[in-house]
């Protein structure tokens, strides 16, 4: 039975991870900004805060602009005093400029 080694002669320079592989398809059929608008949607609460995103009543992203309804004049407040370090931590979060404002519903 063989074994896999990193040195192995089975291993082709032209090979490449999974993950380069799904960065490639993400890039080549223009689903990135798509796919990292949803995983935005996904990290609201890990980005926020819990607390937070359990007030959150709904969180969706069209040009460019990240919208959030809240049901606390308290929350719209907080989000509000915060708006500028949310769009870092959003765009930090993938790596790349998605969001350019935030507006709270």
């Amino acid at each position: 039975m063989l074994k896999y080694n990193k040195d192995d002669a089975f291993r082709r320079s032209d090979d490449i991870t999974i993950k380069q592989a799904v960065e490639k398809l993400l890039d080549v059929y223009r689903l990135r900004r798509k796919f990292d608008e949803t995983s935005i949607v996904a990290a609201w609460p890990e980005l926020i805060g819990q607390a937070i995103a359990n007030r959150t009543q709904q969180i969706y992203i069209r040009d460019k602009k990240l919208f959030v309804r809240v049901e606390s004049a308290v929350i719209k407040n907080e989000l509000a005093m915060m708006r500028r370090q949310i769009i870092g931590r959003v765009n930090e979060y993938v790596g790349q400029v998605v969001i350019e404002e935030f507006v709270i519903l």
